[in-house]
């Protein structure tokens, strides 16, 4: 059974959540702004330094499914908590890298926290609070977890001409201690250690978490082709925007419009209440992110074009990123929620691991319009199984359990 919990403490759970996950994504988002800097520190090709998002992305898909059963047995809180403190020495190992070593070798500690305090973590936590309602908290903590390339693009810029890249790693450090710690270990609800808790999330041996493998497949395939879109334009953004004839501080500027879109367009779905469900949001996003690139890619570099492209991708993927959070929710009740989104967590990982050095080489090699290419034909792939899912999905709420 769920945790039912007053509105006071809810709210209390989403601004917390919400205030973590903003400063958990906001540092490690610090490649797009200052990768070509650490890549001429340290010696290394652009695409290189990128391949530290995708060393973060495959710890998360890696220690996913190893985490699934701490979540189930401690609860999300306390793995937040202990994720949290794994992550500060990963900024600090980062800001004394001399080579690639140290600097993969920080990603890995980075990753390894960000499997236990990001997004799969924060969904767990509402799940175990609200059950099937969670839907509406977590698109009331993604309002404001959108916002954090928009607050940390331009705070990692000042901070990164005030101290220098490695000053930078050091101050999140500090973020991740003196501010995000102490609002995991105070602000998140304990969870009560009863036996039926444990039965409800833990499935006997044998019993599989996934009812019918073609739905999650499918899903999984929806799902992918958004993140590998999302992750990989996440990280090559700024750098597109100056393929498109941005200068740098025009290319910040205009990317930093995109966090706010995108929690715009996530407040109109989070307004829309229970009237549709994650399929219905993530059909809307397929169709708004295909268009976004068809402007860019014939929009000849005009600001205004440039401008209509961040407005219709920000709402596509600002409202992709609810969608991709609670389509499980339509297919899978509370207990297999956890377990489902677990599974889903390491292909995902991997996926968005790999995203951000192919965007960054093509880019590099071809230009912004084979990016744009790609993007497009995966964002069409998605919206095609988002419309065959939508045809699946149970007429009277999640997949029954075996």
């Amino acid at each position: 059974m769920p945790l039912r919990k007053s509105g006071r403490t809810m709210l209390r759970v989403l601004i917390v959540l919400a205030i973590g996950q903003i400063i958990g994504w906001g540092t490690i988002g610090l490649l797009a702004v200052v990768g070509t800097q650490i890549a001429a520190d340290l010696h290394m090709d652009i695409s290189a330094v990128f391949a530290g998002s995708s060393i973060f992305y495959v710890l998360m898909g890696l220690w996913a499914p190893v985490l699934a059963k701490p979540f189930a047995q401690f609860g999300a809180r306390r793995v937040m908590i202990a994720g949290t403190m794994i992550g500060a020495p990963g900024f600090v190992l980062m800001s004394f890298a001399h080579g690639p070593i140290q600097f993969y070798a920080a990603w890995v500690i980075i990753g390894t926290a960000g499997s236990a305090t990001l997004a799969t973590a924060a969904y767990i936590l509402l799940n175990e609070i609200a059950g099937r309602e969670a839907k509406r908290g977590i698109g009331a903590m993604m309002l404001v977890t959108g916002l954090a390339s928009s607050i940390f693009w331009p705070t990692t810029s000042f901070l990164s001409h005030a101290l220098g890249w490695r000053g930078t790693c050091i101050v999140y450090a500090a973020m991740l201690l003196l501010v995000s710690l102490p609002l995991h270990y105070f602000g998140l609800p304990r969870r009560a250690e009863a036996a039926d808790d444990a039965v409800a999330l833990v499935s006997p041996a044998g019993t599989s978490p996934i009812v019918h493998k073609r739905t999650f497949l499918l899903i999984l395939a929806a799902l992918a082709l958004n993140a590998f879109v999302a992750f990989g334009l996440g990280a090559a953004f700024i750098e597109l925007l100056k393929a498109e004839g941005l200068s740098p501080t025009q290319a910040v500027t205009f990317g930093s419009m995109l966090g706010v879109i995108q929690v715009s367009a996530r407040g109109l779905d989070f307004l829309g209440g229970g009237r549709w469900d994650g399929i219905t949001t993530g059909i809307f996003a397929g169709a708004a992110i295909p268009v976004a690139m068809l402007l860019l890619m014939f929009g000849g570099g005009s600001h205004w074009m440039i401008a209509a492209f961040i407005l219709l991708y920000g709402m596509g993927s600002g409202a992709f990123a609810v969608a991709r959070a609670t389509i499980p929710l339509v297919f899978y009740d509370q207990a297999e929620f956890t377990k489902a989104t677990s599974r889903l967590a390491l292909p995902l990982n991997l996926i968005s691991a790999a995203a951000p050095p192919v965007m960054v080489g093509l880019l590099t090699q071809f230009g912004s319009s084979a990016v744009l290419a790609l993007a497009m034909s995966c964002s069409c792939g998605a919206l095609l199984i988002l419309l065959w899912l939508r045809r699946m999905r149970p007429a009277g709420g999640a997949v029954a359990a075996p």
